[in-house]
C-alpha cells in the first residue's frame, strides 16, 4: 500500500510517498481503508521532532514509527480479536497513527460510526481539533448559556470549531483572528470579531467569562484584566514560531497565581473518546457545526498541505484525500 513516511526529522521535504506493507489489526483494533485524513499541528511537531523532548516518545535519533497522520475517516476493512462494535463495510472516523496512507489500524475505542450525511472529508476534520475545542469549553471552562467567551486564534482548525461549540453552548462569542479570516469566523457564528493586527482585545476594557487562548500572544498580566472576576483562561498552546518556552512560562504564571485569586488557568488536554466523536458527528449531521475546510490535497501532496498549515494561512482545516 502507499503511505507517507518520514524517516528523519525535518521540514516537509522529509516526507515521502512510499510503498509499504499493509498493516493487520491487532486485538481491539480495526483496519480502515482510508478515504480522508486531516493535518494537525501535532503532525508538524512529530515531523520536525520539535520541541525536542517529544523525541523521547517518537525516537531520539530518528522516528521509531515513520508514518504520519492522526485524524482518519474511511471504511472498515477488517477487525481484530475482541472487536464486536464494528464490521467490514462500516463507515467510521476517529484517530490512529499513520493516517496519511491507504490503510491504517485504529483502536476500536477511538473510532465511531460516521453518519451517512457527513462526508468523509468533514469527518476527517473533526477528531483532534473539534474534540480539543469541546474538552476545553465544555469540560475545562464549563461554558454555559449567557456567558461571554473570547476565542483568541479563532481562524484555525481548533479555533473555528471553538467558535461554533461556544455558540452551541449558548455563549456570546468574540473571535480574534487575522483580517483575511474575519468573514470566515463571522460566517460560522461569531457575534463579534477582532482583527488582532489592528486592535488589542486586552486593551478594550471588555471582560470575558472564558478566554480560549490558542494565540498565546499576551502575558498573564494583560490577560487577567480581560477576564471577569471568576473568569478562566483556557490555555491551548501557541504558534510554533513562538517556541515552547514562552507559552509555558505564561501558563505557569497563571497556574501559580490561581490559588490566590478567583480567576483560573486551565490547560486544555484530554483524549479522544468514542462518546465525544459520536456527539461531534451528530452536531455536524444536524447542521449545528460545519467543518471549515480550506483546501483538499491528494495523498501525494501531503508535504504541501503540511507546508501550508505551517505557513499560517489556513482558515480552518486542511484535508487529505486518498484515491480508491
Amino acid at each position: 500500500m502507499k503511505a507517507i513516511t518520514y524517516r528523519e526529522y525535518g521540514p516537509p521535504d522529509v516526507l515521502r510517498l512510499e510503498e509499504i506493507e499493509k498493516p493487520a489489526p491487532a486485538e481491539g483494533e480495526v483496519l480502515i481503508r482510508i478515504r480522508a485524513a486531516s493535518v494537525n499541528a501535532m503532525d508538524c511537531h512529530f515531523m520536525r521532532g520539535e520541541p525536542r523532548f517529544i523525541r523521547l516518545m517518537t525516537g531520539v535519533g530518528k522516528p521509531r514509527n515513520p508514518r504520519l497522520g492522526v485524524d482518519v475517516a474511511g471504511i472498515v476493512e477488517g477487525v481484530g480479536p475482541k472487536v464486536t462494535d464494528f464490521k467490514p463495510g462500516d463507515e467510521v472516523f476517529g484517530v490512529c497513527r499513520g493516517a496519511f496512507a491507504e490503510y491504517a489500524c485504529a483502536p476500536g475505542l477511538k473510532v465511531a460510526i460516521k453518519s451517512a450525511n457527513v462526508s468523509f472529508e468533514q469527518a476527517a476534520a473533526l477528531p483532534v481539533a473539534c474534540v480539543t475545542a469541546l474538552l476545553g469549553l465544555r469540560d475545562k471552562g464549563k461554558v454555559r448559556a449567557g456567558q461571554k467567551v473570547l476565542i483568541n486564534g479563532a481562524g484555525g482548525g481548533v479555533g473555528t470549531f471553538a467558535v461554533q461549540i461556544a455558540k452551541h453552548l449558548g455563549a456570546e462569542v468574540t473571535a480574534v483572528t487575522t483580517a483575511k479570516k474575519l468573514e470566515l469566523v463571522r460566517g460560522i457564528g461569531a457575534d463579534h470579531v477582532i482583527d488582532y493586527t489592528r486592535d488589542d482585545f486586552t486593551q478594550n476594557g471588555k471582560r470575558y467569562d472564558a478566554i480560549f487562548d490558542l494565540g498565546s500572544n499576551h502575558p498573564w498580566s494583560e490577560i487577567k484584566h480581560s477576564l471577569t472576576a471568576s473568569g478562566t483562561r483556557l490555555f491551548v498552546g501557541g504558534p510554533r514560531e513562538a517556541g515552547l518556552l514562552r507559552p509555558f512560562v505564561e501558563l505557569f504564571k497563571g497556574i501559580l497565581q490561581s490559588p490566590f485569586v478567583s480567576q483560573k488557568v486551565q490547560l486544555v488536554s484530554g483524549r479522544v473518546t468514542r462518546d465525544d466523536l459520536i456527539l461531534m458527528d451528530k452536531l455536524v449531521a444536524d447542521g449545528k457545526i460545519i467543518p471549515a475546510i480550506d483546501g483538499i490535497y491528494p495523498l501525494s501532496d501531503v508535504a504541501n498541505a503540511v507546508r501550508r498549515l505551517e505557513g499560517g494561512s489556513v482558515g480552518g482545516k486542511v484535508v487529505i484525500t486518498i484515491p480508491q
